[in-house]
């Protein structure tokens, strides 16, 4: 009973010190998941607390089921529109840029560490995969929003990787345990059922739980767990079936977390959010007891140098090719070839020939942490300054600091929420009556909170900087609501205004109604072309909101694109020189 108590003793300490610690990680601009990475390694057999933990079927369990948590969260956030811009490159990526990966990196490690080829591509397989938690994570800790078309490739990418990263781990594994098995053409076999298996049974659960959650009356706490269970669970039937469960999983979170009039999504999201946090903060805690840091000097020479060629060679190589088909400018192609963060998968996938029994097997481990390290180090650390150096970042969508579902309150097109805006000096509405605001979408004022008292709707307020306003709408018209009520973004770096521009126009115009406010050069477009035209004219391919063109004085910017890529307004200010 006293070690018990000692364990969750440690366990208390651990989580609370991985909750603080994210602080050090905000104003050091540190990646979240080293510090929790570190702060494992502090705890374990070489640490401050002398922990020691060696157990990989444990550690193995407790990393799967923290992926299923992450997975499915990445997945019900995915937006359909991120599909239509990037399912493409990202597949390509996600498969072809794996494999390439794996055989120049394979090759590199077994040059580096005296292994077999065959050794060696396995553990190119096992680096193979950019981290769904690692990406996910960093981009939301940092608040970084980049362009549409980048950032949901990145993101779909790393969500539906890991398929091929198991499946040729598990079959290099097996063609190393077994010495008289060879490489054959049933690896594509196996793959193909790993990929349409994972689909089918990922679409057909995510269809049954959006029915059922229509169906059943449960208290509003009780649907997040609902989703946690029904994740696991399919992750657990897709993976009884020969399919890829982690695919299945974050394809199901995808049809959860886009069906439509479905008021639950708005609580599993919000407690999704935690549960996520919590996953990746005991995945990495755990990983970090698992090594022994030592350990790690007698290899760092040469695996800093595989290090190297994975983030410098391996990595650009795969997009390169993987991406020439979809016309991606250079900046982009950059920023994604950087963006191949490593994290906590392949410490996972390191696991597999540790159980198996495998020569080299605490090799593999180590390897694999110590490139981890390298790239949450190197690239987690540099996201942020190196998109802005690219100019790839874009402002922040405006949105409620809360918002509430009426799940017991139905109607026959929509789900009412009740939201709140904190008004600031960014706020469009701000410094204006509510009677004075106009917003064309259907909106009930409920009042505003003032200093610690509620203010009610008939005394018909001015809204003021620090006041928090109290909404009744539509879900759908949150985000258009939003535009006038939410702040454009106190204290961020970059906002609407000095992104797009001052002003905004219609696509639609030509450059002829511009002509006299603006003096533009014949040479460069015709005077009846449109704005949208010249866009179309410019890009090969589906324009996304950040894309910008310049004409004489002026540089447009695609503010506002239709779901089918039609452009719907721009942001004008005079380009830079």
């Amino acid at each position: 009973m006293d070690a018990v108590n000692f364990t969750i003793l440690i366990a208390g300490v651990l989580l609370f010190a991985s909750i603080i610690a994210t602080q050090l990680s905000v104003r050091s601009g540190a990646p979240i998941l080293l510090v929790f990475l570190l702060l494992g390694m502090l705890a374990g057999e070489d640490g401050l607390l002398g922990i020691q933990f060696n157990n990989p079927d444990i550690a193995l369990l407790i990393g799967s089921v923290a992926l299923i948590v992450i997975l499915f969260d990445g997945g019900l956030r995915t937006q359909p529109e991120r599909f239509r811009v990037a399912l493409g490159p990202a597949a390509v990526l996600a498969s072809v840029g794996v494999i390439i990966t794996c055989i120049i990196t394979g090759l590199t490690a077994a040059y580096l560490f005296n292994l077999s080829w065959i050794e060696g591509l396995l553990l190119g397989a096992i680096l193979g995969s950019t981290d769904a938690a690692a990406v996910f994570s960093i981009f939301q800790s940092q608040g970084l929003r980049i362009k549409d078309r980048v950032s949901a490739t990145l993101e779909i990418e790393s969500g539906s990787n890991d398929p091929m990263a198991v499946m040729l781990t598990i079959t290099l594994v097996s063609v190393l345990a077994s010495s008289d098995q060879g490489m054959s053409w049933m690896v594509l076999v196996s793959f193909i059922q790993q990929a349409v298996v994972g689909a089918v049974l990922g679409y057909l659960g995510g269809r049954v739980f959006v029915k059922v959650s229509r169906m059943v009356q449960l208290h509003a706490a009780f649907f997040p767990l609902l989703a946690v269970g029904a994740s696991i669970l399919v992750y657990g039937l897709t993976a009884q079936f020969g399919g890829s469960g982690f695919l299945a999983v974050y394809l199901m979170g995808y049809i959860v977390g886009n069906a439509p009039k479905l008021p639950q999504v708005i609580n599993i999201l919000r407690v999704h959010d935690g549960l996520a946090w919590l996953s990746q903060i005991v995945m990495f805690l755990m990983l970090g007891l698992l090594m022994t840091p030592s350990k790690l000097l007698d290899i760092a020479a040469p695996a800093l140098m595989l290090a190297a060629v994975l983030i410098l060679v391996a990595r650009p190589v795969a997009v390169l090719i993987s991406l020439a088909p979809f016309h991606f400018p250079w900046r982009d192609r950059i920023f994604i070839s950087w963006v191949g963060l490593r994290g906590a998968v392949p410490i996972v996938l390191a696991l597999f020939p540790w159980i198996a029994g495998l020569e080299n097997q605490a090799l593999y481990f180590e390897i694999a942490f110590f490139i981890v390290l390298v790239s949450l180090i190197v690239q987690g650390w540099t996201i942020l300054p190196f998109a802005r150096k690219l100019g790839l970042e874009v402002p922040p969508e405006a949105e409620p600091d809360s918002r509430m579902p009426l799940e017991r309150i139905t109607t026959k097109n929509a789900i009412l929420e009740v939201a709140t805006f904190e008004i600031d000096d960014d706020t469009p509405a701000c410094d204006h009556y509510w009677s004075d605001i106009n917003i064309h979408e259907p909106v009930e004022f409920m009042g505003l909170v003032r200093n610690g008292e509620w203010l009610r709707t008939v005394a018909n307020p001015k809204l003021q900087v620090g006041d928090t306003v109290m909404v009744l709408t539509r879900s759908e018209d949150i985000p258009r609501i939003s535009d006038v009520l939410a702040s454009n973004g106190t204290g961020k770096r970059l906002t609407k205004k000095n992104f797009f521009g001052d002003f905004v126009l219609n696509a639609d115009s030509t450059l002829a109604d511009l002509g006299g406010f603006y003096v533009l050069p014949e040479e460069q477009a015709k005077p009846d072309e449109t704005i949208a035209e010249l866009f179309s004219n410019q890009f090969r391919r589906r324009v996304v909101v950040g894309d910008h063109i310049i004409i004489g004085p002026l540089m447009f910017t695609a503010r506002d694109v239709a779901d089918d890529g039609t452009i719907k307004k721009v942001g004008v200010k005079a380009a830079v020189a």
